[in-house]
Formats: structure tokens, C-alpha cells, sequence
């Protein structure tokens, strides 16, 4: 790494504590729940029978 480059980083990541490390009340914190199940039904099995054929967008491609 350049020497630059070097003195820059201490820089950098003490930026990135001053800015980015102050505390944030629980209220702003976005709480996702996840969901078991929820592509339940998108993939169909048994696979069809022409699964692995080229699709006919890339013909010309494979040609």
C-alpha cells in the first residue's frame, strides 16, 4: 500500500467513529421480522422435463 494511502487510513476510520458511531435511540432502529414460509409455492416440483434445454432467448447466442 502507498505510503499515502497509510496515512490516510487513521484518518479515515477516526472520521468514520466520529460520525457514524453515535448512538441512535431504539425508536429509529427498524426491526424487520422475518417470515418462515413466505416463497412457500414459488418453485413448482416436480421440475419439467425440458428444464435443462436452451431457452429459445439465447439461441442465438449458443449458436
Amino acid at each position: 500500500m502507498p505510503e499515502s494511502l497509510k496515512q490516510e487510513l487513521p484518518h479515515y476510520a477516526k472520521y468514520l467513529m466520529e460520525n457514524y458511531s453515535k448512538d441512535v435511540p431504539l425508536e429509529q432502529h427498524s426491526v424487520k421480522k422475518l417470515r418462515s414460509g413466505i416463497l412457500k409455492g414459488t418453485f413448482v416440483l416436480p421440475l419439467p422435463d425440458d428444464f435443462d434445454e436452451p431457452l429459445e432467448d439465447f439461441k442465438e447466442y449458443m449458436e
